[in-house]
């Protein structure tokens, strides 16, 4: 494992945080103290990934989401209660989308589909995207280090520590859904 992360780690990062942010930088950044990654390229390099991410779906929304959603009355449904969520607390979510687990592709969209210009999401998404990276990344290392975290650990122990890093993910994805639902007043 060292060796596959001492030659793909940053670009695995990457293409970990494009699908599946926190997960990858969590498992990263739990490893910096041991050297296989460095701090600030560990948080560069998750930031990449989605940023990039979150500008893919925000294109999406951008280019054809409106028309998209306007054929499929069932979705519309389904979406007309985020979007008056996002119009209602449109600031407080620009700045911290990256934390609202379980709506990681349906913000940047509905972002898309809304009148915030570009120039506007990438003020918004380059600032959320580093405090996301950075609280990520420093949670990943505290426990990295806490438990001294190895790639021998990984390695022996790779689907219970991505598991239990998903299922963390899972929960605070399914109470601040919950939460989110109840503020949309939808079942």
């Amino acid at each position: 494992m060292e060796a596959f992360l001492d030659k793909y780690g940053y670009l695995a990062l990457t293409i970990g945080t494009f699908f599946e942010g926190e997960t990858a930088i969590l498992v990263a950044s739990s490893l910096i103290h041991k050297g296989l990654f460095e701090g600030p390229y560990t948080m560069l390099f998750g930031f990449a990934g989605s940023f990039i991410s979150d500008w893919v779906y925000y294109m999406v929304g951008r280019l054809n989401g409106k028309y998209f959603i306007a054929h499929r009355p069932k979705l519309q449904a389904r979406v007309r209660p985020v979007q008056h969520f996002f119009m209602r607390h449109k600031f407080q979510i620009l700045l911290t989308y990256r934390f609202l687990y379980g709506f990681r592709v349906l913000i940047p969209v509905i972002i898309g589909m809304s009148h915030i210009r570009p120039a506007q999401f990438l003020v918004y998404s380059v600032v959320s995207g580093l405090l996301w990276a950075t609280t990520v990344s420093t949670a990943g290392y505290l426990v990295g280090r806490f438990l001294n975290l190895t790639t021998a650990a990984f390695e022996e122990n790779i689907l219970f520590i991505v598991l239990g890093f998903a299922c963390f993910g899972l929960l605070v994805g399914y109470i601040v859904k919950r939460l989110a639902m109840r503020e949309m007043h939808t079942p």
